[in-house]
């Protein structure tokens, strides 16, 4: 049977089809329909875990127990489970274990750029990269299959286009793979030095191995063309471009496996054309790698390192002429993000800047909370470093920073890694002010469930862990809980919370609005004779605010009624 089916789509099939039997992951955009997606596959056991870390570690004892796992996580999840990642490469696995990471080249939803693949060469483990969603199924499927051969994690690196671009894949049957016998067997799998240095040398072969079996496998391929003054190797979504601007003109050394790389392939290839270019995302990677073979290569001198290609950067690279069927760039307006009407961050958000507060700001939906007109924000560094972070800052600035500074963190951001910071906090005793942002849900990669919801990934009851409760377990005595939407309320206690002589916590809880359990209000309405233009509601930063003709406006499809502007208008104006 044939479908249409994104990236991630073809993946989590290609993974079903390949007998996975446990997945854990943690969302991140743009991997988190992988999981998604295999949560449909309700004959294989599927969840959300606090962090990539745990994903990572509960994937290796499932593949430890028998059974073939899958953990998946974007570009800098991976940074959080590298730590269990460079040993699973010592350990190896029992049954086969797929690790999935998806960069984000131009930061779409990402505090950074960064090519996985260094990690593939760092921990030393096969890498495939997909250059469509065929492919994508494909590789899946044999994933399995390449790890349990060379005993061995596999990673799968996605970027957001294959990952969220379609195209046709032809699905199969599920393959019926017995859970594998557990055999207790310490040289294998306790890295304590007197068998890790064993296990050392055993990776040096394997990847010898790899490299070998990179010559002749099913994921690299040369693909000949008439004009050999030119040759092109590439790998991924930039396949795709190439062959949009050259067709089959030209020979292309399309590689599936990125890591190790095939010298003697290569080699080969760079024999049989006049001129050889490396065309990659992001880093120069494959570049490096010819040159250490001796060959004369181009690459990062046509290209950057810097964010996504397309048709127009190879075309422009190579001086040709754009294919007919690229539509022309389009010259629009600048659409940044916002948080939406409703947003339940928003007025707590308001009340920081309007005290001049240091906010020390996370990763999540109330990132947004660092545009214009609000600009609460002052830092945004990795999951979990906003709890961190404004200990440190309160450490080095002292008891008039602690009057004046808060960290701001959301419900799934703070069990994924704000727990341990606010351990931190009351360990080492800073009067710091953690602002906890409970919307009921992991907002911003598109509403799924965390440990703090009590529903798991399929929406059936779960474990539920009590916010109040956690923080007082850790030491914290202060915790406070304010409805976002009650300014007083939230400027009041603010103030109480920074004023006290411990560190303290304030728990912002409202769930998100576009959650389909939260009953909306109606719109709001603007009385245009009330109203005197002094634009104070404005100041909220709310899409369904508008300002025409010297009067506040408020548009009736997106207002859900929340009541936040009305608290803001001197005169009435704002009626329910």
């Amino acid at each position: 049977m044939k479908s249409l089916l994104i990236g991630n789509a073809a993946l989590a099939r290609g993974f079903w089809e390949g007998g996975v039997g446990v997945v854990s992951s943690y969302p991140g955009t743009p991997s988190t329909e992988i999981t998604e997606f295999l949560s449909e596959y309700r004959d294989i056991y599927t969840e959300w875990a606090p962090n990539e870390k745990v994903a990572c570690e509960v994937a290796f004892g499932a593949s430890l127990g028998g059974k073939r796992a899958v953990c998946a996580m974007k570009h800098v999840g991976l940074n959080v489970a590298a730590d269990p990642l460079f040993t699973l490469s010592y350990t190896g696995v029992n049954a086969g274990l797929v690790i999935c990471v998806a960069d984000d080249p131009a930061m779409h939803s990402s505090q950074n750029e960064q090519d996985s693949r260094h990690y593939a060469i760092a921990a030393k483990l096969p890498m495939l990269e997909p250059a469509d969603s065929a492919e994508a199924h494909a590789f899946a499927k044999a994933s399995f299959d390449l790890s349990e051969k060379f005993d061995t994690p596999v990673l799968m690196r996605m970027v957001t286009r294959i990952a969220h671009s379609q195209s046709i894949v032809e699905m199969g049957e599920r393959a019926d793979v017995p859970t594998k016998e557990y055999i207790k067997n310490p040289p294998k799998y306790i890295m304590m030095p007197g068998y890790a240095k064993l296990k050392h040398p055993v990776v040096e072969a394997r990847t010898a191995a790899l490299a070998e079996y990179a010559e002749s496998c099913p994921f690299n391929r040369v693909e000949d063309g008439a004009d050999h003054s030119l040759g092109i190797i590439t790998s991924g979504t930039c396949y795709q471009y190439v062959k949009e601007v050259f067709g089959d003109s030209i020979p292309v050394l399309k590689l599936g496996m990125v890591n190790p790389l095939p010298p003697q392939m290569i080699r080969d290839f760079a024999a049989g054309v006049e001129r050889l270019v490396v065309v990659e995302e992001l880093d120069g990677i494959i570049e490096t790698f010819c040159q250490t073979l001796g060959l004369k290569v181009e690459g990062k001198n046509l290209f950057s390192p810097i964010g996504e290609y397309s048709q127009r950067t190879v075309a422009a690279a190579f001086g040709r002429e754009l294919p007919a069927f690229v539509a022309p760039a389009a010259d629009l307006p600048g659409r940044p993000p916002m948080m939406c009407a409703g947003c339940p961050h928003r007025g707590l958000f308001y009340t920081l800047a309007k005290k001049k507060i240091t906010v020390i700001g996370d990763i999540g939906c109330y990132t947004l909370g660092a545009q214009q007109p609000l600009n609460a924000v002052d830092s945004v560094l990795c999951m979990g470093a906003s709890v961190s972070g404004v200990h440190g800052f309160n450490k080095a600035r002292g008891a008039e920073a602690e009057k004046k500074s808060v960290a701001v963190i959301g419900d799934s951001t703070f069990m994924h890694s704000g727990v341990t910071g606010l351990i931190d906090i009351a360990y080492n005793q800073s009067n710091s002010t953690v602002i906890i942002l409970d919307n009921s849900i992991t907002g911003m990669t598109g509403h799924q469930q965390n440990p703090t919801t009590g529903l798991d990934i399929h929406g059936d009851p779960a474990g539920k862990i009590d916010l109040e409760a956690l923080c007082h377990a850790v030491g914290i005595r202060r915790v406070a809980v304010v409805d976002p939407y009650d300014l007083a309320a939230c400027e009041k206690v603010i103030t109480e919370e920074l004023a006290a002589e411990e560190p303290s916590v304030i728990i912002s809880r409202r769930p998100c609005v576009l959650l389909k359990t939260v009953r909306k209000n109606p719109p709001m309405k603007i009385d245009p004779e009330k109203c005197r233009g002094c634009k104070a509601c404005m100041q909220l930063g709310c899409p369904a605010i508008s300002f025409r003709e010297k009067k506040a406006v408020i548009d009736d499809t997106l207002c859900v009624g929340c009541g936040v502007c009305a608290q803001k208008c001197a005169f009435g104006a704002i009626l329910e």
